[in-house]
């Protein structure tokens, strides 16, 4: 009778561990569920900034429907974007390069399949009382501004926003390393340290600036429009749609689907102002609380690709800016093997 308890035991036990292996391998590849309506249900990790534009409107034009594909947006941070990959989390991922490559220099299988931004929509506000101390204003040239942030305290609350901001201060022969600069934990923090007179500029993503002078709290005098620096044809940066390679393999038809969504709403916004109700409906999906002017000009500073197509020259183009221009991934490397055009129409 023990024996029998025994066998059965391990039985069960090996039945438990075999299944949670499954479940496991399931997880890993991340799983999808297609609905009785025949629709493909994928989980999308979005940052809620102005480069997730791009897939809302491909939601909101009804490019995914037409794939029989239903998104369900996960938002997440640059720390756990990645992680959320690789447990199966969200399928796809609407990643930085920075991220992207920060991912591939610890061996981990993922791969880029659609480029759907490009640039770096990013503002320096400076508050009120240090434009009227220096004459700043958001038509002053960017030597002039620069040479007014020498003297000056600075915010930041990432590593590559402060290393994008040096990128423009050096370009002026400003030394960043002189200036005194405070670490904040978001940009949220960024504008409240602006209004509490704790710095006298900071640099983030937009909308942020914009908004902050939007409401009078500050001056935008520096964007991707005044610093080519931060421009898509110089740095070769901007946003790509990774999912693991494992996924791809797996769920190729849709991934393909999902690529095509993603290129048909980019085509759409690089062929339409940042004004089109439709861009707009979107945009104030992604960016709740914003008000439409704000919008508008932060879509105007992302370069949107008509093509969602990729290639080694602009891959190039942005490990240099990655890798020796804001030093954010020092060992990346990129090769042919980690990114594809496959998926695309």
């Amino acid at each position: 009778m023990r024996q029998r308890t025994t066998t059965s035991t391990l039985a069960l036990a090996s039945a438990t561990i075999l299944g949670a292996a499954l479940l496991t391998s399931c997880a890993d590849d991340g799983a999808t569920s297609v609905g009785a309506d025949g629709k493909t249900t994928v989980s999308v990790g979005v940052s809620g900034n102005v480069f997730d534009l791009s897939i809302r409107l491909a939601d909101k034009n009804g490019y995914f429907d037409k794939q029989n594909i239903k998104i369900k947006y996960v938002t997440l941070t640059a720390s756990t974007g990645t992680s959320a990959l690789q447990s199966g989390s969200v399928q796809f991922l609407n990643s930085s390069p920075t991220s992207f490559l920060a991912g591939l220099s610890k061996g981990l299988p993922e791969i880029s399949v659609a480029t759907n931004g490009g640039g770096n929509p990013l503002g320096v506000v400076v508050s009120d009382e240090f434009a009227k101390k220096h004459n700043l204003t958001a038509d002053t040239p960017a030597d002039q501004v620069a040479k007014a942030l020498a003297d000056s305290t600075a915010g930041a609350s990432s590593a590559n926003t402060k290393a994008e901001a040096g990128i423009f201060l050096r370009a002026h022969g400003v030394d960043p390393d002189k200036l005194k600069w405070v670490s904040l934990p978001s940009p949220a923090a960024d504008k409240a340290s602006l209004a509490k007179g704790e710095v006298d500029w900071f640099i983030t993503s937009q909308p942020i600036p914009l908004q902050v002078q939007h409401e009078g709290d500050g001056v935008v005098v520096a964007d991707s429009s005044k610093v080519p620096e931060w421009a898509y044809e110089q740095a070769g940066y901007g946003q790509v749609v990774v999912v693991k390679e494992s996924y791809a393999k797996s769920n190729g038809d849709t991934v393909k689907g999902f690529a095509t969504a993603v290129q048909q709403a980019t085509a759409y916004l690089g062929t339409h102002p940042s004004t089109d109700e439709k861009v707009l409906a979107a945009a104030r999906s992604t960016l709740r609380s914003v008000p439409d002017d704000v919008l508008s000009s932060s879509v105007s500073q992302v370069d949107w690709p008509r093509t969602a197509k990729q290639d080694a020259d602009g891959w190039k183009k942005t490990l240099a800016f990655v890798k020796d221009g804001i030093k954010a991934v020092p060992d990346a490397s990129v090769s042919s093997d980690d990114w594809t055009n496959t998926y695309l129409p």
